[in-house]
């Protein structure tokens, strides 16, 4: 099928959005509790173990209706029928979008170019399976006949935002007697740290790049190569074979490098990296956290698919969630997002929706290659729990623009200090409290607050907030939890008619860095640049 290529404007029901946005969208949060007496119960739903409230987003029943029926006027339902089906929605590469085909059961089946991309899956991961419970039972030896005990992960982007994101936050399920660490700077500095925490003859090393030809990943690993024949006494491809281990589809360049091939593990161009998680580019969380609970995990994005692609849009929250992510970007003009989990575990997941949701929906022509012409794509940004409130919450209370936020917290934690976790969700309540609702003059003055402090004491609220909660962070909701945000990037995508599955603008900086770097070296005459860019490497060269 044809997927919207048309600029937003163009829906007849966008008109009456706008017409809300300067009416119902410029009432207080506080004005819409006061309207409406069951608001929490209309505005909490759930699916995939999550449970979302949106009541206190500058919304109301009039305003998410009307983004229902404007989903349904851009095609929202076959768009998604589609990518679950597997055609080339990715028009501008002519890809399937098949992140969802990763974690679909083992008996399942969906054929894709005459192949059955399911089968392919399981066969990949059964490989993966084998190889983590080596490591794990310790009976893959290195070159000198010890187990391994570190495990370092080589990659960039979505090669690397994944595996440590996943692995952070599934720590309670590791195996603690394997250390795992993760590399993806160019900078020497990320790769040089890490090999002073390992011991090189016990170190797996697991290059992901799905072509094998990725800049930073390929001079991370011929470094970390170099490193291990150093500290070995000798360099061989038998050495290599042992502690080098792959992700790709360049069966030529793996073997060119010393990866024996039968220990590649390959993935689909109908996977892009930042989707690719529970792909064979999370071998080091299967690793870490053992192939039952990986299938767990991937349960967890299963049952999410199933939730987006089966409930109707008045309670599906990957739909309701995009359309008011929507609602705050391009009506109220709300420019970024702050992620703030209050679950330490999570410290990395707000880096890892930076890329899912930047790189996604970072667009500005549609998909017929004309401007769009509202805001897209929101700046995601965040940190975890308490940490952020004594650094940039006083921004988000008091500052001259608003922000929307996403907090997010579990019942149970893993932490069993005592009383910590309670001190910490009443952090959460709080802040969700007073993002929403502020504290009035009015307030400020009932509690005897003197009257030339009122004025810096205010705090206006009408921060649009989302609370998504959860029982306890295990790998299952991690995997909800994920598939929650990559189904609101589709809904917006989709509805702004961009095409949320290219990257052309991380593509031109590699172009122009891999056209750059021969004159930091040479002695060439620098011409082919602008002139700010010439002057720089003019004095790199004098300075290096």
């Amino acid at each position: 099928m044809s997927l919207q290529g048309s600029p937003i404007t163009s829906s007849r029901v966008w008109n009456e959005l706008v017409a809300l946005a300067s009416t119902d969208g410029r009432k207080h949060i506080r004005d819409h509790f006061k309207l409406e007496t069951s608001r929490v119960k209309d505005l909490t739903f759930s699916g995939g173990g999550l449970t979302v409230d949106i009541s206190r987003q500058r919304i109301n029943s009039e305003i998410l209706n009307k983004l229902i029926e404007l989903a349904n006027d851009r095609g929202l339902a076959n768009a998604r029928q589609a990518m679950f089906s597997g055609e080339a929605i990715n028009s501008t590469e002519n890809r399937a979008v098949l992140h969802t085909a990763l974690r679909r059961p083992k008996n399942d089946s969906l054929v894709v170019g005459g192949l059955d991309v399911v089968k392919d899956v399981h066969a990949v991961l059964e490989s993966m399976g084998k190889l983590a419970q080596q490591i794990r039972s310790g009976s893959w030896l290195g070159a000198t006949g010890k187990s391994i005990k570190h495990v370092v992960n080589i990659g960039i982007g979505g090669s690397d935002l994944g595996p440590v994101m996943s692995y952070e936050a599934l720590k309670p399920f590791s195996d603690r007697s394997i250390s795992f660490h993760f590399v993806s700077n160019v900078d020497g500095a990320d790769l040089f740290e890490v090999l002073q925490q390992v011991s090189l003859d016990q170190t797996l090393f697991i290059v992901a790049s799905k072509t094998f030809t990725t800049q930073e990943t390929i001079l991370n690993a011929t470094s970390a190569r170099n490193a291990l024949f150093t500290a070995l006494g000798r360099d061989s491809s038998e050495v290599t074979a042992k502690h080098f281990v792959a992700v790709s589809t360049n069966a030529k360049k793996v073997a060119e490098f010393g990866i024996d091939p039968a220990n590649m593990f390959g993935f689909w161009d109908w996977v892009g990296g930042r989707y690719s998680m529970d792909s064979a580019i999370g071998l080091s969380t299967m690793i870490a956290i053992g192939p039952e609970n990986f299938s767990q995990m991937l349960s967890g994005f299963y049952e999410m698919d199933q939730h987006f692609l089966n409930t109707n849009f008045e309670e599906n929250i990957p739909v309701l969630l995009g359309l008011v992510g929507l609602w705050n970007r391009s009506l109220l003009e709300i420019s970024s997002v702050a992620v703030l989990p209050y679950d330490n575990y999570l410290k990395r997941f707000p880096a890892y929706l930076q890329q899912l949701t930047m790189e996604s929906n970072g667009k500005s022509v549609t998909r017929d290659g004309l401007p769009v012409e509202v805001q897209t794509g929101a700046i995601y940004w965040g940190e975890p729990g308490t940490n952020g409130q004594h650094s940039f919450y006083q921004l988000l209370h008091q500052g001259t623009a608003a922000t929307a936020i996403d907090l997010l917290y579990p019942a149970r934690s893993h932490a069993k200090l005592n009383g910590h976790h309670d001190i910490l969700i009443s952090n959460a309540l709080s802040q969700a409290s007073v993002f929403a609702f502020g504290r009035t003059a009015e307030e400020l003055t009932d509690l005897g607050v003197a009257p030339e402090l009122i004025p810096h004491k205010v705090m206006p609220g009408n921060r649009p907030t989302t609370v998504i909660t959860f029982e306890e962070l295990s790998p299952k909701i991690l995997g909800s939890l994920v598939a929650l945000y990559e189904h609101i990037v589709f809904v917006q995508g989709i509805l702004w008619g961009i095409n949320s599955f290219d990257q052309w603008g991380v593509e031109l900086g590699k172009e122009v860095a891999n056209s750059i770097s021969p004159f930091l070296t040479n002695s060439e005459a620098v011409t082919k640049f602008d002139q700010a860019t010439q002057a720089a490497i003019l004095d790199y060269r004098k300075n290096r």
